[in-house]
């Protein structure tokens, strides 16, 4: 076995002893699809924050590439910077794994991917089902043109097709699985229309705060009914679905002491985070500091905060810790979610939240 297939191997088997791969038709994938094939040059962060592009002349590139971790593609939609907004990259293989798990596919259904990327992820489909049942959507064209060339080079023929991925691909509809490797704000109804009754839609919600990774079971009009996840899964946007930041504001304010901590209510890690999304829509967060681009916003200094603006946003966070509260605190894998022709809802029991 060469290097690139004994790292191919370790990391598979990595991904089967964490668990996140069950089903053997993805563990064969993931060690027979060669990743390096799909990467041959991407950028890491250093931790003086700049970027390093690593090409395959790099001596770590190879170890790199097999590594359990998310490598950016791309910046700002443009090939030929270093630095920037990522707007493209190749997903960290346990979230790739956990979304392929949840995707429930078997062999011979028709899948649609959102969000081609490198290709990588379009060639386990592939690996897994065969070339002829795998559509998948980018609407980078640049983009979409090279991950067909590394497909074909490795031997997978998908249906690729440059276009907005917002309005899914009706000319090979229905599927009876969709895969969005880029999140939403909201689901586009395209997508539950050309997914099958009974078929299931797999993609991340694109919230500042308490995103996660949902699987929907589609009625075939527009509408359906699934679950969030209990693993969390952050991805870049659907173009069409990324908010313009928000910064945290200067001007008067009020300061008082709180005894909650900012990572209670930003940390993906953190039982709140997800509600504190629901509580907080249109928040966003930095490494100290809450803001909303209505003009409200919150400096957290440790033991008390200064919040200015329309609203005092920390009053609203420590009210919504106490609605947790009072709810049972629940865990992001205990919230459903309800898309019908009233629009677009989270639940839990009785209660609902629009998204």
């Amino acid at each position: 076995m060469d290097d690139a297939g004994a790292l191919r191997a370790e990391l598979a088997d990595h991904l089967l002893g964490d668990g996140v791969l069950r089903d053997s038709k993805w563990l064969k994938a993931f060690r027979a699809v060669p990743r390096h094939e799909f990467l041959p040059r991407f950028y890491r962060q250093l931790h003086d924050g700049d970027w390093e592009q690593v090409t395959s002349k790099h001596p770590d590139w190879l170890e790199l590439v097999y590594a359990d971790r998310v490598w950016v593609t791309q910046f700002d939609g443009d090939d030929t910077v270093t630095g920037g907004t990522p707007t493209c990259s190749s997903s960290m293989p346990t979230i790739m794994a956990i979304m392929l798990e949840a995707l429930d596919v078997h062999r011979g259904q028709k899948i649609l991917e959102v969000g081609t990327g490198t290709g990588y992820n379009a060639a386990l489909l592939c690996h897994a089902v065969g070339s002829d049942n795998v559509t998948t959507i980018d609407v980078d064209p640049h983009i979409s043109r090279r991950a067909r060339e590394h497909l074909h080079a490795n031997g997978f023929f998908p249906t690729c097709v440059t276009g907005d991925g917002a309005l899914g691909h009706p000319d090979r509809a229905p599927y009876d699985r969709l895969l969005a490797t880029c999140s939403v704000a909201t689901v586009p109804p395209a997508w539950l229309e050309q997914t099958r009754p009974g078929g299931l839609v797999v993609t991340t919600l694109h919230r500042p705060i308490g995103a996660g990774l949902v699987q929907i079971t589609s009625n075939g009009d527009g509408t359906g009914e699934g679950r969030v996840l209990i693993e969390d899964g952050r991805f870049m946007p659907l173009r069409a679905h990324a908010h313009p930041p928000a910064l945290a504001g200067e001007g008067p304010f009020d300061r008082r002491t709180t005894k909650l901590p900012l990572d209670t209510v930003v940390d993906p890690t953190s039982p709140f985070e997800f509600f504190a999304g629901i509580a907080l829509p249109g928040v966003v967060a930095g490494r100290d500091w809450l803001a909303h681009a209505d003009g409200s916003w919150v400096h957290h200094r440790g033991s008390h905060v200064d919040q200015g603006g329309p609203r005092r946003l920390w009053d609203v966070v420590e009210e919504a810790v106490g609605e947790w509260h009072d709810l049972g605190k629940p865990r992001r894998h205990h919230f459903g979610i309800t898309i019908g022709p009233d629009g677009q809802f989270l639940t839990l029991a009785e209660h609902r939240w629009r998204l």
